[in-house]
């Protein structure tokens, strides 16, 4: 799997796909360019003539990458252009396409339509899986989630709040909600220091949030278009509005990982909380980080490919249980 996330927020771009590559060409370049070219046809018949290329004279403003190196596209500058090639070739190389509001925040997202050669057999098997295997699964998810919450916990105020005993009583299916009783505890101690409410639909910390989430969200996704599998069939989450439940599902084990740099960027920057360059990219680079578990070293993307993967096994009858490990 690719593990470059590339946003596109501060300056008007064009984006183009040329020789496979995705080129992003900022609007300075393009104005430098259209200026270069109207001096050129102003150049007498008998000199020399001059071919100008964009990438060799405005290199600082244009970004040229493989398409099948992007893992996630980010788009929230307003005036952003690009083509139906884009679009496709993202698409096509398996990369995720994120578009957001007028406050920066995610609203939309393009997955692959076709990603694995089995895709057929495993949609049907996930259509097809038990009430009683979907619960079980869900347990297993819900027991990683808040052990992941307890060991940050542990890690940032010394203590894990009761979080790792709330753990082990999950059951099938969560039927006592233990989920929601573990996060208030969580969300309280881990912004102890400050007025803190979580709210998806609230600016400041929460912002940053919702941001990581969307990242993180799209990143599982793609694993699981990668796996076969259809991020919009889903184990526990159902709301009819949502067309990616299953990526929902899948990636609540792994919030804490976003919690972790937002709780160190409200201690940095107390005075300004705006979800602005800086802000994004210190979400984003700890999602790109290596993370060590059961003896092994992977990247994010790394791990939710296998993560994605185990589930389409447990889906097919292969295994009983999901590869979930606390990073």
């Amino acid at each position: 799997m690719t593990e470059r996330v590339l946003d596109i927020s501060d300056q008007p771009a064009w984006l183009s796909v040329r020789n496979s590559c995705l080129v992003v060409q900022f609007r300075e370049a393009r104005l430098s360019l259209a200026e270069r070219d109207g001096k050129a046809q102003k150049v007498k018949p008998s000199e020399p003539r001059t071919k100008y290329r964009c990438e060799e004279l405005f290199d600082p403003n244009e970004f040229t990458i493989p398409l099948a190196d992007v893992a996630v596209l980010i788009v929230s500058h307003p005036q952003v252009t690009y083509s139906q090639a884009v679009l496709s070739g993202l698409a096509t190389a398996g990369a995720s396409f994120v578009a957001c509001d007028t406050k920066h925040q995610p609203v939309s997202m393009l997955l692959p339509l076709i990603a694995h050669s089995l895709q057929t057999e495993r949609f049907s098997a996930q259509a097809a899986a038990s009430l009683p295997l979907r619960k079980r699964l869900w347990q297993q998810i819900v027991q990683a989630k808040i052990q992941a919450q307890a060991s940050l916990l542990q890690e940032q105020k010394g203590t894990d709040a009761g979080l790792k005993r709330m753990a082990e009583s999950v059951r099938s299916g969560d039927p006592s909600n233990v989920e929601a009783q573990a996060a208030r505890i969580y969300w309280r101690e881990l912004f102890s220091e400050f007025e803190f409410r979580r709210d998806v639909n609230g600016e400041g910390l929460n912002g940053y949030l919702n941001y990581g989430y969307a990242v993180l969200r799209a990143t599982v996704a793609r694993a699981l278009c990668g796996a076969g599998l259809h991020p919009g069939l889903p184990l526990h989450h159902h709301n009819r509005y949502d067309p990616f439940c299953l990526a929902d599902d899948l990636m609540e084990p792994y919030r804490p990982l976003v919690d972790r740099a937002v709780v160190s960027l409200g201690e940095s920057r107390a005075e300004n909380l705006a979800l602005d360059k800086e802000a994004k990219q210190a979400v984003i680079e700890v999602l790109l980080g290596r993370f060590t578990a059961d003896g092994e070293s992977r990247t994010l993307f790394d791990w939710m490919g296998r993560a994605s993967s185990s589930l389409a096994e447990v889906v097919l009858g292969r295994k009983k249980k999901l590869i979930l490990p606390c990073l």
